[in-house]
């Protein structure tokens, strides 16, 4: 059995809250997914400073998590290996969790027949409307897929050749910016060819690298790693919050992608924010036993979390988005705890049964 590695076990602790803290903040400004308006300017603010400021690096913590854990692969493990031990771990929770969110919300009303028939014949291609957040999943088995064909350049790689490859990484971070403000095709892209001369540099194989990098190769000492660590993740929230309050005006419906510009976890911003917290996490070398615990129910914990955080928002919101039950600095947080222990008890009652690894993981 592989050993705990404390910081790990924090980094998917908090990073499961933040994903709540995520879909708590969207429940302020979402509209029918694709249209954005905030209320108000207290909603703009609070969205800006949990959505954005926090709530972004969680994402690519998990991707880096994920990476810092598995690559490269173990000596002498085969590919077909490899898949087999991952996919047996993710796939059958995946695929339950599709199946519910695709038939449960009928109970109460909260999708209709047709809906729920088209979201089961579209299951083999992709998730049902209602688990939304379920997206994570397909890059996570992208990353899963490359593992083993990235491993033996990872093994092989000096220090400079991985910073190489890191740097045209952040490059294409740039690539969301471009898309929005300069053109919708680069570098080759057109109606026939989505991929770029970047393509296969881009996207959440760079975090994977990073994973490495900062594994074998950053030796700083724990004074350096909380001086640049606290500047990076200061530096990066900072510019997610501030892009989104600066694009959005209350009371002013705008597309999504345009109010989120600088949302997409392969942006400048948020890469260096990701890795400004990853590197304050390697400073905690010891976890306590509850810690430890928590974080082996995170899995299941973010699969079920939206079936919570509908009925808590829908509580605490009260149905005015620009007056909930509580002020918007405190519902966000609230919400989103709550959502984070319901999750977490109701992970736990369910890992106490007979096979449960194939439904919470």
């Amino acid at each position: 059995m592989q050993e705990r590695i404390p910081f790990i076990d924090y980094i998917r602790v908090i990073a499961c809250l933040l994903v709540m803290v995520v879909h708590a903040s969207e429940c302020f400004y979402v509209d029918h997914d694709s249209y954005t308006m905030v209320a108000n300017e207290s909603n703009r603010l609070w969205v800006s400073v949990y959505d954005g400021g926090l709530g972004r690096i969680s994402v690519p913590l998990f991707m880096i998590v994920s990476a810092f854990l598995l690559v490269p692969m173990k000596s002498g493990m085969t590919m077909h290996q490899f898949y087999r031990r991952r996919f047996l771990r993710i796939l059958p929770p995946f695929v339950c969790f599709l199946l519910l969110y695709a038939l449960l919300p009928l109970a109460w009303g909260g999708t209709t027949a047709e809906q729920a028939l088209a979201d089961l014949k579209m299951l083999p291609f992709n998730f049902p409307m209602a688990g939304g957040h379920l997206w994570f999943m397909y890059p996570l088995i992208s990353l899963y897929l490359i593992i083993p064909v990235v491993s033996p350049w990872l093994e092989r790689a000096s220090a400079r050749e991985e910073r190489t490859f890191l740097y045209i990484f952040a490059f294409t971070t740039l690539t969301p910016w471009l898309h929005r403000f300069v053109s919708p095709y680069l570098w080759g892209e057109c109606f026939w060819n989505n991929f770029s001369a970047f393509w296969y540099c881009s996207g959440y194989l760079g975090y994977l690298v990073l994973a490495h990098y900062i594994r074998v190769h950053i030796d700083w000492n724990r004074s350096k790693r909380l001086r640049i660590g606290a500047l990076c993740l200061l530096i990066g929230g900072a510019f997610t919050a501030w892009s989104f309050w600066w694009k959005v005006t209350p009371g002013v419906m705008m597309d999504t992608p345009i109010a989120e510009w600088s949302w997409e976890f392969c942006t400048p911003n948020v890469l260096l924010a990701t890795f400004g917290a990853f590197i304050l996490f390697t400073c905690i070398d010891r976890s306590p036993a509850w810690i430890t615990r928590l974080s082996k129910l995170t899995f299941g914990m973010y699969l079920m979390h939206i079936f919570y955080l509908i009925l808590f928002a829908q509580l605490i919101i009260g149905g005015d988005v620009a007056a909930p039950r509580l002020p918007v600095w405190l519902a966000i947080p609230t919400i989103a705890l709550l959502t984070y222990l319901c999750s977490a008890l109701t992970t736990w009652l369910v890992s106490l049964l007979p096979g449960s690894k194939y439904i919470v993981g």
